[in-house]
């Protein structure tokens, strides 16, 4: 029987991959992969010689009914794995995992590595129950979604690109109580890790003035219901607002981080491809 191996890679220390993932990428007559160049790094590191074919944002509508049915045909066993993480989470993965199922070709979903769970547990807010909303549209529906979330009794997660980190920042300011915590976790299991918790207008500060690099992940912190109750009856907390030598750095890092951004490939948001590793460091603003 055909099947489908989704199959998370290291999303930085080469290390952070199971057994399993190991003993698959062996096994399978072949893997798709987002970036053949990037996977070969970790292949390489493993000494696995299968054959990797490329499957990416720009070629994955026009192959993967193909691929699909190629792998009923031979009755292949086929590995799909993105740059880094688990395939399919803000990455190619979808069309051809649910065109599989169609196709009544099992599916398996490795668990494995993610920037999703270590960034909300180190955060240090309510865990239990939360939401993923993934990258916020770049422009249209973006203020309602933000608005809508703010609202959310649950923590929030996000991920969003450091040319965008700024505008998220100073968007949440505007928009949310004023003394709502938010983790930024930046690199996560690379040598620059970091994570920084503090209200909107304090990262603002920290980030106007350390440009912010590498892959981010954004955590929210659940509303507070009884703040809502006071913010809807217009006696919630004073909103902090930016005076004008902030706006002024906060326009200034606006316009650096758009041409940083255009003068680099914009695929799923500029995932990085170093993986180096050191241990990470937390602080509170």
């Amino acid at each position: 029987m055909s099947r489908l191996y989704i199959i998370p890679t290291p999303i930085g220390n080469l290390k952070d991959i199971t057994l399993r993932a190991l003993e698959l990428l062996k096994s399978v007559d072949y893997i798709l992969a987002e970036d053949t160049r990037v996977v070969k790094k970790l292949l390489n590191h493993y000494e696995i010689n299968t054959q990797v074919r490329s499957y990416h944002q720009h070629n994955e509508h026009k192959i993967y009914k193909e691929i699909a049915q190629e792998m009923n045909i031979k009755d292949q066993q086929v590995g799909l794995v993105s740059d880094a993480g688990t395939p399919g989470i803000s990455d190619p993965g979808f069309l051809l995992i649910r065109e599989a199922i169609i196709n009544n070709i099992k599916v398996v979903c490795l668990p494995g590595p993610t920037e999703i769970i270590p960034a909300l547990i180190q955060s240090g807010f309510s865990s239990d129950c939360f939401v993923f909303d993934g990258f916020l549209p770049h422009k249209k529906g973006r203020k309602s979604r933000l608005e809508a979330l703010s609202k959310e009794d649950r923590s929030v997660v996000l991920y969003e690109s450091p040319h965008r980190l700024i505008k998220l920042l100073q968007e949440i300011n505007e928009i949310y109580d004023s003394d709502r915590k938010i983790a930024i976790s930046r690199e996560i299991s690379k040598i620059y890790e970091e994570t920084k918790i503090g209200t909107a207008s304090e990262l603002l500060d920290y980030f106007l003035n350390n440009k912010p690099k590498g892959e981010i992940v954004v955590v929210i912190e659940k509303a507070d219901k009884k703040a809502q109750k006071l913010k809807s009856k217009g006696r919630g907390p004073a909103r902090l607002a930016l005076g004008p030598i902030k706006r002024r750095l906060f326009r200034d890092a606006i316009l650096g981080m758009e041409e940083d951004a255009k003068s680099k490939e914009n695929l799923y948001a500029g995932r990085p491809k170093g993986m180096n590793y050191a241990a990470p460091s937390s602080s509170k603003l």
